[in-house]
C-alpha cells in the first residue's frame, strides 16, 4: 500500500475512543514481520509490535488510533479524506493520524536498523486514558522490553512544519474548594455569612495568578479557575456555600504541596475546604539526550529547521512513558486545527513528517 492510500485507511476508520475501528488488527497485518503484542483492556484496545532487528537500542514509535467525536457544520464528510485548495481535510488528519500513518509506512519498509524498533498504539489517548498506554508499559516492564527511547507523534509544529518539538509537559492539578457560610435572608445580611462575598474579597488576587515563575524549560504554572457556583437562583437568599474548581498546568517548581499553601494564603480565616487530584506530572527530557538530538538532526536534513524545544500545550500519553525513566519526546505537524471542525493538514507536511522519521531511523546509531 502506498503512503497516500494508508493515511486515506486511516482517516476514512471511524474510531472515536475508545473504539479503534478494526484498524489494530489492519496495523498487525501491515507489519506481518513484527511480532505482535495484544493487550486490551476493558473498551479499549492496545498493541505493542516490535521488531529486533540487530544488537543495539530500542527506539519506539507511539500514538492513538481514536480520534474525538468529529461534531457538526463540517464543509465534508470528516470521514472521508478530501483534498481541496491545498488542504487535506478529514477527522485525525492532524491529532493524530498523519503521525500514525507517518511512523508505521517509515518502519514498515525499514530492512535494517542498529537495534529493535516498535509500536506502541491504543486507542484511549482521548478519553481517560487509564487502560491504554499506562497498561502496555506495565506489562511492559514485566517482561523486560521497555524501550530506550520513545517518539509520540502528536501535532507539535506551531507556524510552519519543522519549526518546534517537545521535550516535556506541564503536569495538571485539579483543584475543588468548598467555601462554608451562612444562609440567611438578603434583606439581614449582618445575620448571614455570605461565601460569594467572602470569595470576592481576595479572588482577585487568586485567578489568573502565576504560583511560580517559570524557567527557561517552562511557561509558570497559574491558577486558573473554571468553574464557581452558589446560591439557589433566587434573589432574597444568600448561599449556605459556595463552590469552585480551578485547574493548574503545574511546572517541576510547583507541587500540590505549592498550590494547598496558596490558597490556604489567599483563604485564610475562612472556613473551607479544599481537594487536590493529579492528572499528570511535569516531566522533561534532557536536551543532551540521543533522542533530542537525532530528532533535531533529521529534522532539519528534512526541512533546513532547527526545532525550538517545548513543553507547551496540555497532556499526551507520553506523561506515562516518562515516569518508566524513558527519554520521549513529541513531533508531528502542524497543531492549529486539532479537534476542530474541518481539521486539516497538509500533503507537504505529511510526507514531511514520514521522511523525517525514515531518516530517524535511517540515521539511528
Amino acid at each position: 500500500m502506498e503512503f497516500l492510500e494508508l493515511f486515506k485507511k486511516l482517516i476514512e476508520t471511524k474510531s472515536e475512543t475508545p473504539n479503534d475501528g478494526g484498524l489494530l488488527d489492519f496495523i498487525q497485518t501491515y507489519l506481518p514481520e513484527f511480532t505482535s503484542i495484544r493487550l486490551d483492556s476493558n473498551e479499549t484496545k492496545n498493541l505493542f509490535i516490535y521488531k529486533k532487528f540487530s544488537q543495539g537500542e530500542h527506539l519506539c514509535f507511539a500514538g492513538h488510533v481514536d480520534v474525538v467525536p468529529a461534531g457538526d457544520n463540517w464543509d465534508t464528510n470528516p470521514y472521508k479524506l478530501v483534498e481541496n485548495d491545498g488542504y487535506l481535510y478529514g477527522r485525525g488528519t492532524q491529532d493524530m493520524k498523519s503521525g500514525l500513518s507517518a511512523f508505521i509506512q517509515a518502519v514498515s519498509e525499514t530492512k535494517e536498523f542498529k537495534g529493535t524498533l516498535s509500536l506502541l498504539l491504543t486507542s484511549d489517548e482521548e478519553g481517560e486514558a487509564t487502560d491504554g498506554t499506562i497498561k502496555v508499559l506495565e506489562h511492559l516492564k514485566q517482561i523486560d522490553l521497555l524501550p530506550d527511547a520513545v517518539v509520540v507523534a502528536e501535532p507539535t509544529c506551531e507556524d510552519t512544519f519543522g519549526d518546534a518539538l517537545k521535550v516535556g509537559r506541564r503536569g495538571s492539578i485539579n483543584g475543588y474548594i468548598t467555601i462554608k457560610g451562612k444562609q440567611g435572608h438578603a434583606a439581614y445580611p449582618e445575620k448571614a455569612i455570605n461565601p460569594i462575598h467572602n470569595l470576592a474579597k481576595v479572588l482577585g488576587d487568586m485567578a489568573g495568578v502565576n504560583i511560580d515563575e517559570g524557567d527557561e524549560f517552562f511557561s509558570p504554572s497559574k491558577f486558573v479557575v473554571t468553574d464557581i457556583r452558589s446560591g439557589m437562583e433566587v434573589t432574597n437568599v444568600t448561599p449556605n456555600e459556595l463552590a469552585m474548581m480551578f485547574n493548574v498546568r503545574n511546572t517541576t517548581l510547583t507541587t500540590q504541596k505549592e498550590v494547598t499553601l496558596f490558597v490556604q494564603k489567599h483563604l485564610s480565616g475562612l472556613n473551607y475546604e479544599l481537594e487536590l487530584t493529579q492528572g499528570s506530572f511535569p516531566f522533561r527530557t534532557n536536551a543532551d539526550s540521543k533522542i533530542v538530538h537525532q530528532i533535531g538532526e533529521a529534522i532539519f536534513k528534512v526541512t533546513g529547521t532547527k526545532p525550538k524545544h517545548s513543553t507547551a500545550g496540555g497532556t499526551s500519553d507520553a506523561r506515562f512513558v516518562a515516569q518508566y525513566g524513558i527519554d520521549v519526546i513529541e513531533f508531528g505537524v502542524k497543531n492549529d486545527t486539532i479537534h476542530a471542525v474541518n481539521e486539516r493538514t497538509t500533503k507537504d507536511e505529511l510526507i514531511g513528517l514520514y521522511e523525517v522519521f525514515c531518516e530517524l531511523i535511517r540515521s539511528w546509531r
